[in-house]
């Protein structure tokens, strides 16, 4: 892009005076990965691609079904039946035509974890299921990757970041996994289609944070009630 094009584009966040010209070079070098195209990996996803991330990849191996819409807003009715990576991509090529799109449709396990996630500076993680966060949760550690953490379900959500500058991570303060892996999900008790909207933008400001070195509450996970609006964050 030229500098003037770069300017008119992001010129409201380069007008932020802790972002300016240098902290939008940073976002236009950043490669992030998003784990999960669903309802929360769909606003990061939108996010970081508005913002101008040079390099985002996308991981999913799942298709769009009707009962996703309500809240995986980066997928519309003509996706359905389709894959949830290639949504996302036309999604960002529409948005961003400059952003690095890379997709990758396949199940994120022990046997390919580390080559994916080593190509990327950062991870977001909108996963839905307790063996993925904690794979990519140990596998960030190793690989020494921040890692912004988020869940969801009916009125609640949880978000964190994790692994940074020395940071905790997310087996200080949930040291295993439940071991019932049948524990309540946002297929059986449902989620408020605006909840993940909601915790998927903090975790792009959270990574858009992390790129620009902006300061961050580190050791501290922020619990979220939008049923009585309460926001409450625990230290650990």
């Amino acid at each position: 892009m030229k500098n003037e094009d770069i300017f008119s584009r992001y010129s409201r966040q380069i007008f932020i005076e802790e972002i300016g010209l240098e902290g939008q070079r940073k976002i236009m070098n950043a490669k992030v990965l998003v784990i999960g195209a669903g309802g929360l990996g769909s606003p990061v996803i939108q996010y970081l691609a508005a913002a101008g991330i040079e390099t985002l990849g996308v991981a999913d191996f799942d298709e769009v079904e009707l009962h996703n819409l309500n809240r995986q807003i980066i997928h519309n009715e003509n996706s359905v039946g389709k894959s949830k990576v290639k949504s996302a991509e036309y999604f960002v090529k529409n948005l961003n035509h400059h952003v690095d799109f890379i997709g990758i449709e396949t199940k994120i396990d022990s046997s390919n974890a580390e080559e994916i996630i080593s190509q990327f500076d950062i991870v977001i993680d909108g996963s839905d299921n307790f063996k993925t966060r904690y794979l990519v949760n140990d596998m960030c550690v190793k690989l020494k990757n921040p890692l912004v953490y988020g869940s969801i379900l009916g009125f609640s959500g949880q978000v964190a970041v994790f692994n940074y500058k020395g940071s905790k991570n997310l087996r200080d303060i949930f040291p295993e996994p439940p071991f019932d892996e049948d524990l309540p999900d946002c297929d059986s008790l449902g989620v408020l289609g605006a909840l993940p909207g909601i915790v998927g933008s903090m975790m792009a400001n959270l990574g858009l944070k992390i790129i620009t070195d902006l300061p961050l509450n580190l050791n501290q996970i922020t619990l979220i009630d939008t049923l009585h609006w309460r926001f409450q964050t625990v230290d650990f």
